[in-house]
């Protein structure tokens, strides 16, 4: 009776460990540690790619031995966020020219990036042409975007060199025609059995494009309606960035979202106070200089790009009554029941908010994207940072946001651009239009011949 029990026993217990061996290989097939074929290219990507935040120089690594782990990368990180502040201050004295020769810049060296992890893929599978392909569609992107930029501040000088007003007329047609060339390009070196990889790859190309070359293009835009558009918004990334990391370090418990495991709602909230602060005082500085406020135009006259101009009513101060609530209340005590500012400080109260609340967004995606691929940073530019594209995930939603809200409540149409447009029509359709203009401002007695 007793052998029996004992068979059982053994029985029950062998199909219990066969269950757990079932349930553990269930378990292993449905968690992520499972090695899948796509993993361990994934794996082979994360080697191939630097990481940047844990390289420091030999100089400092040395000085910082004595600290703790954390407290060294709070050095290093703070060491080289000042560096580069000191470095956009630099670039700011140079001019627009140098802003917009560095959005270049950091455009090809985000992009290079982004395709670097691409490239992994490539090398992994001996894909032909891929990398040559990306910087191909780059350079044409840029032809199509920049070439927009010059036409519509430029086309008016550009148009009277007659070897360039060809470039003018028909830049759209030749930018479609330049990426048909990379368009057959990529169809021509697609190899049998691995069109699946090629077409990725090909999408990935486009999607880089769309993050970095369009979001330049807006920030060149930017740049062009007043330097107050560009640096202010730029400056409130930076400071919710670093502030949020400087809230998060000392006073961080609860945590903000599974992406980014080391950002805190104590960071959130700290780090969006500081920048609605921050944007409305740098705002208010900015406004008192014509060197920031005054669009960037070309003067015929002088030959140049001028930023003279006499600052338009949003950069000028305007007395506003406040709400009769509150205007009662300021009466009993003394105080006047208006209150006079810039109207600009009304809309970077909207960019600080948008760039508190939905900027960091940019950095989860970010954070999401090197999730996917296993890798701490994007490269390794910046000790204790990573790479550019670590730097300016958020800086770049952040430049469309700007564009839009210019172009949606403060944007009209400026006469140089107007004039730009006329010149381009044909001889007979300028005096068509010369004459219905004159007639209707005769019509409106605004124009007096007599």
């Amino acid at each position: 009776m007793s052998e029996v029990r004992k068979r059982h026993l053994d029985v029950t217990d062998t199909s219990d460990k066969t269950n757990e061996t079932e349930s553990d290989q269930k378990e292993d097939i449905d968690s992520e540690d499972d090695k899948t074929p796509e993993e361990k290219y994934v794996d082979e990507i994360a080697k191939a790619i630097p990481q940047g935040t844990d390289k420091t120089p030999e100089v400092l690594d040395t000085a910082l031995k004595g600290f703790s782990a954390r407290w060294r990368n709070w050095i290093i990180r703070g060491i080289f966020t000042w560096l580069m502040i000191g470095g956009f201050g630099l670039l700011i004295y140079g001019g627009p020219l140098a802003l917009m020769v560095t959005t270049l810049v950091v455009q090809v060296k985000c992009f290079e990036e982004i395709i670097n992890i691409g490239y992994a893929v490539y090398r992994i599978h001996g894909l032909p042409y891929f990398r040559s392909l990306s910087w191909y569609f780059l350079i044409a992107s840029n032809y199509f975007f920049y070439g927009e930029s010059l036409v519509d501040y430029f086309g008016v000088v550009i148009s009277r060199t007659d070897y360039l007003r060809v470039l003018i007329t028909y830049h759209r047609f030749i930018s479609f025609c330049l990426y048909l060339v990379g368009f057959i390009w990529f169809v021509l070196s697609l190899v049998k059995k691995y069109y699946m990889k090629q077409f990725s790859l090909f999408a990935w190309t486009h999607v880089a494009l769309l993050i970095v070359v369009t979001q330049s293009y807006l920030i060149i835009q930017n740049i062009f309606e007043g330097l107050i558009w560009f640096i202010v918004p730029v400056s409130m990334i930076v400071c919710n960035d670093v502030m949020a990391y400087v809230f998060g370090f000392f006073f961080g418990r609860t945590p903000l979202i599974q992406l980014s495991p080391k950002k805190t709602w104590e960071g959130f909230v700290g780090g969006g106070i500081s920048t609605v602060i921050f944007g409305l005082m740098i705002s208010y500085l900015m406004c008192q200089y014509r060197y920031f406020v005054c669009p960037i135009e070309y003067s015929e006259t002088l030959g140049q790009m001028t930023m003279e101009c006499e600052p338009s009513p949003l950069f000028r101060p305007q007395e506003y009554t406040l709400p009769e609530s509150l205007s009662g209340l300021l009466q009993l005590l003394g105080m006047k029941s208006t209150v006079t500012l810039y109207p600009f400080l009304l809309h970077s109260l909207s960019m600080s908010i948008f760039s508190s609340v939905i900027g960091p967004f940019g950095g989860f995606f970010a954070s999401g994207f090197k999730r996917a691929f296993k890798i701490k940073d994007f490269g390794d530019v910046i000790p204790g940072h990573g790479g550019i594209m670590d730097r300016f995930d958020c800086q770049y939603l952040m430049a469309t946001f700007v564009n839009v809200y210019i172009s949606s409540f403060i944007h009209t149409a400026s006469p140089q651009k107007l004039l730009q447009q006329v010149f381009s029509l044909k001889p007979e359709q300028q005096l068509q239009l010369f004459h219905t203009l004159k007639d209707t401002l005769e019509n409106r007695g605004i124009l007096n011949l007599t």
